[in-house]
């Protein structure tokens, strides 16, 4: 399994970016996606899930501001971020659980979004 993650940048406090992640090795359409991320210091902590039917939930630090969308024809899912801000500012992967539980995922690489204020 390969969770190929890009888009991370530096950007500025209010700006906008979107993350987006390769997926392989896997029956794409039939499993849920993630995001997760982890900023210097703290905890990973789960930002966005997607199902394979398209129902999603969101952490409440990033609820109304991200919005994370799947492409089963590519085996891409995204992750669009507005309005960011320096506590954004993380570690951002992909994941998919290996089982039915997030307890045990296939995570990718991750890429670095850094939010300067």
């Amino acid at each position: 399994v390969q969770l190929q993650a890009s888009g991370g940048g530096l950007v500025q406090a209010g700006g906008s970016l979107r993350l987006s992640c390769a997926a392989s090795g896997i029956i794409f359409s039939a499993n849920v996606m993630g995001w997760s991320r982890q900023a210097p210091g703290k905890q990973r902590e789960m930002v966005a899930r997607i199902s394979s039917a398209g129902a999603t939930m969101y952490s409440d630090s990033v609820r109304g501001r991200f919005t994370i969308a799947r492409d089963n024809a590519q085996n891409m899912v995204y992750l669009q971020m507005n309005s960011l801000n320096p506590e954004d500012t993380a570690v951002y992967y992909c994941e998919t659980p290996k089982g039915s539980r997030w307890n045990n995922v296939h995570r990718g690489q991750g890429t670095l979004v850094t939010v300067s204020s």
